[in-house]
């Protein structure tokens, strides 16, 4: 059994976040062929060019996570109609200096939770553009948009609708199908 890191990155900073339960409610569902280890941007600084010569310790540290992992799946709110500054400003870090993209050729998925009807499907296809020109292989079926309601996910990760839980369990899955295809058509170290 061949097992893929995975890093994700949830999109919000708050700690009681609706899309941080989703996290831990897509790990416990993940198939074991998928070893998950959420990537952390909090600390980051915002980006600007003038760091390019030189990153900080912590853009450094940012980037050898991304680094270590073979696919990136990420997790996100909606925010005014977009993805969180905080998210922007790490796809930001990881994807400098030019040259040095830590997303090129990286099997991503796009995922979210919102107590809104639809999702955050404006937030991914935000982020699914900015993912293209990082040059980032992305899953696009199963699109999932999943409208958080009062008790949907526990502080745990359990799921509590049988539904909802069956299609999260397909989505990783079909996620761990998609990174297997894309790393065996452009290996890692190619």
């Amino acid at each position: 059994m061949t097992v893929h890191k995975v890093g994700y990155l949830i999109g919000s900073l708050a700690k009681a976040s609706i899309n941080r339960k989703l996290a831990k409610a897509l790990v416990l569902l993940a198939p074991p062929e998928l070893e998950m280890a959420e990537i952390s941007f909090k600390d980051l600084p915002l980006y600007s060019y003038d760091y390019d010569a030189d990153f900080p310790p912590v853009a450094r540290a940012f980037k050898a996570a991304i680094a270590a992992v073979e696919a990136v799946l990420f997790i996100t709110p909606e925010y005014n109609r977009s993805i969180p500054g905080g998210l922007k400003n790490a796809i930001d870090w990881a994807s400098r200096p030019y040259g040095k993209n830590s997303f090129a050729r990286k099997p991503s998925a796009v995922i979210g939770t919102t107590p809104g009807a639809i999702g955050t499907a404006v937030a991914q296809q935000s982020l699914r553009s900015v993912l293209s020109f990082c040059n980032s292989p992305q899953m696009n079926a199963p699109e999932a948009y999943i409208q958080f309601t009062p008790g949907l996910i526990t502080d745990s990760g359990e799921v509590t609708v049988e539904a909802t839980e069956e299609f999260l369990r397909n989505y990783m899955s079909e996620f761990h199908m998609f990174i297997a295809r894309v790393l065996q058509v452009l290996p890692k170290d190619a």
